[in-house]
């Protein structure tokens, strides 16, 4: 295990995000580095507001909508109701949820969404988590929307929706991202496998342990308060300035009800939230005080790469609602694994230097998988192992 250099870390940091602020490539953002347990950097730059120029201040209190981030969440979620012996990761979803048992992967024809062969699998927990589902995942599923209104408006609704739509490919014979409907089935397999609510049962099994105060799917009024403003850049003359962003009035993602629990999307959290939550994770799915939120073999199983590199040739490949690093070329470690968000929003854990590390913004601009700002905050980590 190789020791963070605190100070060229806090070196590099700060420097990078006083060059993106200048240039407007971030508005407001929250950064913190774990090792070992302990806080190696925690730093907040910018405003809440660019219009009225609000400091972000300590920033311990600002809420961040986690679009992306929420899937890691939902994967511990079903890992819990795994655990309980509740629901199994190979367990066909049709035990729970009988109308996905005649789904069919479509195709196009007359720019039209139709039949092409029905599905060879059914899917189960871990084709969801793993994005070899097919479900709402590529052109097909942004052909085929997200429904009604009504559809929209709960959790069972939108599932209910999913099990009509065709699928993008044969499922395990392709990987695509499910930005939403596959985390969402989850989520309402842990409704009916606990009798709950899906924000009551994050909320008790996850966030209360955790003390994950300011994490949820239905903000209080002193909650949406806090909020960070949406951030986006506009570009005069070569030279980036930050303005902020649009957002849906009362929703956290985009167009989403606060009343559709999305396991996929739907949370909001702050940045202390967030790091125990990376933490917990790194430490093997225990708590500070020694609990065990989820045993740690199945947190084994959340890291492991489950789609086969013939499948997803790439340095990194789809654990259960991770990311996780598989080539010795990247600059992470193998074994590391995250998530980030389309707003920008950013983590990992990296179990072989005991490293958490938490990136919060929400942006417009520079968001989601492959973010530069996500980039430069791993390779200005790494720049400091000695």
């Amino acid at each position: 295990m190789k020791q963070l250099n605190h100070q060229l870390l806090a070196e590099l940091l700060d420097k990078r995000m006083a060059d993106d602020q200048a240039d407007g490539r971030v508005g407001g953002a929250g950064l913190c580095v774990m090792q070992n347990g302990q806080e190696v950097y925690k730093k907040y730059f910018g405003y809440k507001n660019q219009t009225e120029k609000i400091p972000m201040g300590d920033g311990d209190d600002v809420i961040f909508r986690l679009a992306s981030m929420t899937k890691p969440i939902t994967a511990i979620a079903v890992l819990i109701q795994v655990s309980r012996g509740k629901l199994g990761l190979d367990q066909p979803i049709t035990d729970l949820l009988p109308q996905f048992a005649d789904m069919w992967v479509g195709e196009l024809k007359d720019d039209q969404v139709v039949a092409k062969e029905p599905a060879k699998r059914l899917l189960t927990p871990r084709i969801l988590l793993s994005h070899q589902n097919g479900l709402h995942a590529g052109e097909l599923g942004n052909r085929q929307g997200l429904g009604t209104p009504e559809d929209m408006q709960a959790l069972e609704h939108i599932v209910n929706y999913f099990s009509t739509l065709k699928l993008d490919f044969q499922p395990t014979e392709a990987q695509m991202y499910s930005a939403t409907a596959a985390f969402d089935v989850c989520a309402r397999l842990v409704e009916l496998t606990s009798g709950m609510p899906y924000n009551e049962f994050v909320t008790k099994e996850i966030f209360r342990p955790l003390g994950m105060k300011d994490t949820t799917f239905t903000p209080s009024d002193d909650q949406w308060s806090r909020f960070v403003i949406m951030h986006s850049r506009k570009e005069i003359d070569g030279h980036g300035e930050s303005e902020d962003g649009t957002t849906h009035p009362g929703c956290i993602f985009e167009n989403f009800p606060l009343t559709w629990f999305s396991g996929g999307a739907g949370l909001a959290s702050t940045l202390p939230d967030y790091v125990k939550f990376a933490e917990m994770l790194v430490n093997g799915g225990r708590l500070p005080n020694g609990t065990q939120l989820v045993p740690e073999d199945l947190i084994r199983e959340m890291g492991t790469p489950w789609v086969p590199f013939e499948v997803m040739p790439a340095w990194e490949r789809w654990g259960l609602g991770v990311r996780v690093i598989t080539d010795e070329r990247h600059w992470l470690p193998v074994t590391t694994f995250g998530w980030s968000g389309a707003y920008g929003s950013h983590f990992w854990v990296d179990p072989v230097n005991n490293i958490t590390a938490v990136y919060m913004k929400n942006s417009r601009y520079d968001g989601g998988a492959g973010s530069q700002t996500s980039i430069h905050f791993e390779q200005d980590v790494y720049a400091c192992l000695e």
